[in-house]
């Protein structure tokens, strides 16, 4: 069994304490942190779009240049345990941010099932509906907005 596979280790051991492993084991591989946003700084919103990065594999939803992604993008999301709480518009879902606020993962979590695809099986990623950005043009994106949210929440 492989340390990201113990039995419940994000139950037992601080998100600052985990390998990096363990905190990579975290992510449920949805897709949602790579979709596109929009923000308005003036009112201010974030418009979440169903517009994914064109690194974003839609089929398995994974990051085809996951190693090298922050020097391919630039603003890229890199989520730690000490900028998780920075980030308050990953899904409630999301492993990182569940396990940083002190909840435990979903029952579909591939960690919890022990079934890589289970999130798949689950129907909480976002392959069925995203479209990447090589297909969409930046300006209109705004057509693509499937959730508004007011920034500061």
């Amino acid at each position: 069994m492989t340390d990201s596979k113990q039995t419940g280790f994000w139950k037992t051991t601080a998100p600052k304490e985990m390998t990096s492993q363990q905190w990579e084991s975290l992510c449920d591989g949805c897709g949602r942190c790579c979709l596109q946003k929009l923000i308005d700084d003036d009112v201010p919103l974030m418009y979440h779009t169903s517009v994914a990065c064109r690194y974003l594999d839609l089929k398995s939803c994974q990051c085809s240049v996951y190693e090298t992604r922050q020097d391919k993008v630039s603003d890229c999301t890199l989520v730690t345990a000490d900028t998780v709480a920075d980030y308050n518009w990953l899904p409630e879902t999301c492993g990182y941010r569940r396990v940083s606020a002190g909840k435990d993962l979903p029952d579909w979590h591939p960690l919890v099932t022990g079934d890589p695809k289970s999130t798949v099986k689950a129907g909480m990623t976002v392959r069925k509906w995203a479209i990447s950005e090589d297909k969409v043009s930046e300006s209109r994106w705004g057509e693509h907005i499937i959730e508004i949210q007011q920034l500061g929440e």
